[in-house]
């Protein structure tokens, strides 16, 4: 890839805003579009919001989950979703929230980041709490490859507050050492030059974590719409992100209006519009 991770996402923000559609086939949503729940339905569900999107926003997010429960034809599925994506000129992010030890995270580096793989995404979203040097390898390939990571930090969800609020012996919240981990494991990858800032950070629309104004990569932001946040969220945390490259996912509040692509089509265009 010819420009980094950070850069083509900051492409697409000053193209289209940060708006990221998510792509999420829920069992819920396959049965409001009228579909059969299985893995030609959750195809079908995901290619076309994607061809929804194409022109419209810059961005969008595959919830995995949602493809793997159908098995082998889920993942081919998947791989589908995702050439469409990339072909569709969008910027494509993984939502499979890896993380294990060093080896093992070698595979899911190879398997979500590698160019040869049918899985490749622009970005990949992991966890982190196994430690973040087992990390090295997904950080590592993401670097080389022009790729992206999100390290879930201050997620949007409450039953992680717990632990990602609780204080280290030094004082510091597990999210902010989290954060101020990721920026010095990107400066490393940069050596000597600038960091490549490959490595980026959920933070929920409402979360306001201890240093994140000193946060210098990607961030992608979920909680709006279902999940009750909204622009005025947005901008508050935007006031206090040291950037605006940023990816701001919305899923349920945009595939609720299909099935009709023309509908889907005009959601999508006023969510990219109030979420500039």
């Amino acid at each position: 890839m010819t420009d980094g991770f950070f850069q083509r996402l900051s492409n697409a923000v000053a193209a289209h805003g940060p708006l990221c559609v998510g792509l999420d086939p829920s069992p819920k949503l396959l049965s409001a579009w009228g579909l059969t729940d299985d893995a030609v339905s959750t195809e079908r569900l995901a290619r076309t919001a994607i061809a929804a999107a194409q022109g419209v926003a810059g961005i969008v997010k595959a919830q995995v989950a949602f493809f793997e429960r159908h098995g082998a034809a889920g993942y081919a599925g998947l791989e589908r979703v995702l050439a469409d994506a990339r072909a569709a000129g969008l910027v494509v992010i993984a939502d499979a929230k890896r993380g294990d030890i060093r080896s093992t995270n070698e595979g899911y580096a190879d398997a979500w980041l590698s160019e040869d793989s049918p899985l490749a995404a622009d970005a990949l979203t992991v966890s982190c709490y196994l430690g973040i040097d087992a990390m090295t390898p997904v950080f590592e390939l993401a670097h080389a490859t022009g790729r992206g990571v999100f390290a879930v930090a201050a997620s949007s969800n409450d039953e992680g507050r717990g632990l990602q609020t609780a204080r280290l012996a030094s004082g510091a919240t597990v999210e902010s050492e989290l954060l101020g981990a990721l920026g010095a494991a990107d400066a490393r990858l940069g050596g000597s030059g600038a960091a490549p800032r490959c490595l980026g950070a959920v933070i929920g629309a409402q979360r306001r974590p201890e240093g994140v104004g000193a946060f210098a990569g990607p961030v992608l932001v979920p909680g709006i719409g279902a999940q009750g946040s909204g622009p005025s969220e947005l901008a508050e945390l935007r006031g206090v992100l040291a950037h605006d490259v940023m990816a701001v996912t919305v899923s349920r509040a945009i595939l609720g209006a299909g099935p009709t692509p023309a509908t889907l089509r005009a959601t999508i265009s006023r969510l990219a519009d109030e979420l500039r």
